[in-house]
């Protein structure tokens, strides 16, 4: 998501301390094993989970989450720290691992502290054995113009990480569904009036829908709101929102899932989704986002597609309830869906909620995927559930 620029003072040390250890200490006693979406989620040290943003790896019998880890006011809206990762056997205690990607020391690098580094997602290659990662990256001090992505890989899940580099997808590259008349860069009036647009991240009437990634052809296309994807035959895709925040993208990655193969499309231009989140369910694809309103929640939306690389059908706010709590997702943000080993048809609707003026104190909203009569899936606020929850659908 986009925010303006903060110009907090920055300190050193991480202030997990700014929560409360007494209500932390509650938290723990009330959940057990069950999950209880927007309070406080301690893990086994009793302190509530840094992973913000993230996005869950199974992997030999072990879960793996991986998440932005914040630290107290608004400097946690900026890559302090870098990102974090929990395990767990039950979804529901999480064991702190540790960071598994650190931002530098080094003010040239890409990743220097003080950047912003959000949304990593982490998979692993079958083939090469590594674990890749990968996040939406903006260039510390530029705000959110640079729109790129990072890629980072380790040779164990909870890492070290080795940061490889920061790009844009896909330069060079047009898009494979869209016309051939398309396909050519802006002519010099285009460009000059493109120059002219504010571009906030949102919807602006002068907005025109083709001229964005014909403008970034040769440079690469806008990264922000990212998620992965791995499809049942092990190939994997990169989706993000791109073109000023007006449009998705579904890029296909190289087989060593490190950079993009050189194939995507556009999904839902001018439309202005972020927050991407996809999954896989009885032949068909499901893509999560949510529109463009910055740190505040709006509703969900949700769409179907037969292959990942279209036509994609928008489905409408997938969430179900009294019309207070689904117009805002229930306060919420979506950021991964999370499919439990095991049990047939099962997922788990992982979103943040964002607290951006004590980034640490963020909250994590987990609902189980359901399913109506017509197959189509939505979201149901539960209090508390446990994953006896999949067991009587």
């Amino acid at each position: 998501m986009i925010m303006k620029k903060f110009a907090y003072p920055i300190k050193a040390r991480i202030l997990a301390s700014a929560l409360s250890v007494a209500a932390i200490a509650v938290s723990a006693a009330e959940s057990g094993k069950s999950i209880v979406s927007g309070e406080l989620w301690p893990d086994d040290k009793g302190i509530h989970i840094n992973a913000h943003g993230g996005g869950v790896l199974f992997h030999q019998g072990v879960y793996y989450w991986f998440g932005e880890h914040k630290v107290a006011g608004g400097a946690g809206n900026t890559a302090q720290v870098g990102v974090g990762v929990y395990s767990s056997r039950d979804l529901c205690q999480w064991k702190n691992e540790g960071i598994a990607l650190g931002v530098d020391d080094d003010p040239k690098s890409d990743i220097a502290k003080g950047c912003i580094l959000e949304r990593p997602k982490v998979i692993h290659n079958a083939k090469t054995g590594k674990f890749i990662m990968w996040f939406h990256l903006e260039l510390k001090g530029q705000g959110y113009g640079a729109a790129r992505s990072g890629v980072a890989v380790a040779d164990q899940v909870t890492g070290p990480y080795r940061f490889l580099g920061s790009f844009r997808p896909n330069a060079g590259v047009w898009p494979s569904n869209v016309s051939d008349g398309m396909k050519k860069p802006l002519a010099p009036e285009e460009s000059d009036r493109l120059s002219k647009v504010a571009m906030p991240g949102n919807f602006v009437p002068e907005f025109a829908r083709d001229w964005v990634f014909r403008r970034d052809f040769a440079g690469g296309q806008m990264a922000r709101d990212m998620t992965l994807f791995v499809d049942d035959d092990g190939a994997a895709y990169h989706i993000y929102a791109s073109e000023e925040n007006s449009t998705l993208q579904i890029s296909r990655l190289s087989d060593d899932y490190l950079k993009p193969a050189g194939k995507y499309i556009r999904v839902f231009p001018l439309a202005f989704n972020e927050a991407p989140a996809m999954f896989k369910c009885r032949g068909k694809y499901y893509l999560f986002s949510s529109g463009c309103t910055g740190w505040a929640p709006n509703a969900a939306r949700l769409a179907v597609a037969d292959s990942i690389w279209g036509p994609w059908q928008a489905l409408g706010n997938p969430c179900s309830g009294p019309a207070d709590r689904i117009g805002k997702t229930f306060d919420s943000q979506s950021t991964f869906v999370l499919p439990v080993e095991g049990k047939k048809d099962a997922f788990i609707f992982m979103a943040d909620r964002w607290r951006p003026d004590n980034a640490i104190d963020g909250r994590y909203v987990w609902l189980p995927v359901r399913f109506g009569k017509d197959g189509r899936p939505f979201l149901e606020w539960m209090d508390r559930w446990d994953m006896d929850a999949f067991n009587n659908r």
